[in-house]
């Protein structure tokens, strides 16, 4: 199967996997979602990820985390920017998600960071998602 947004698609699947209340989600492998998955577990969002071989094809496994009662920790994702419209920032215009409450992801010239590293980096770029 093809996708034109592989990043839409994972946040998807995790959108997905936390309504259902699933432990973990699995996912085709990329280098781009392994590091989007690297941000939301050292934000604390999820618990692990692993890259595994199922039918012989690199898969990305995500372990979600839940709360004491029940409650998924990630309660919302959302694409910013799009394969069709890319949306850009600098390093002053670094939006806050809900206050603070949330995470912006980044893709900069540094690599893919969230906003809180973006913002000491003092680098801009290419506004992937947010998550809170």
């Amino acid at each position: 199967m093809i996708l034109c947004d592989p990043i839409s698609d994972m946040l998807t699947r995790i959108r997905n996997a936390t309504m259902a209340k699933h432990v973990k989600v699995q996912m085709p492998h990329s280098k781009m979602k392994s590091e989007l998955a690297r941000i939301l577990k050292q934000e604390g969002y999820i618990k692990d990820y692993t890259t595994e071989k199922v039918e012989g094809k690199p898969t990305l496994v995500l372990h979600l985390k839940y709360q004491d009662d029940q409650k998924a920790v990630i309660q919302g994702l959302r694409r910013v920017s799009r394969p069709s419209c890319h949306h850009y920032v600098g390093a002053e215009d670094i939006p806050r998600v809900l206050g603070g409450i949330g995470i912006a992801i980044l893709s900069t010239s540094s690599g893919m960071l969230s906003d809180n590293q973006a913002r000491k980096a003092h680098v801009g770029g290419e506004v992937l998602c947010y998550v809170w």
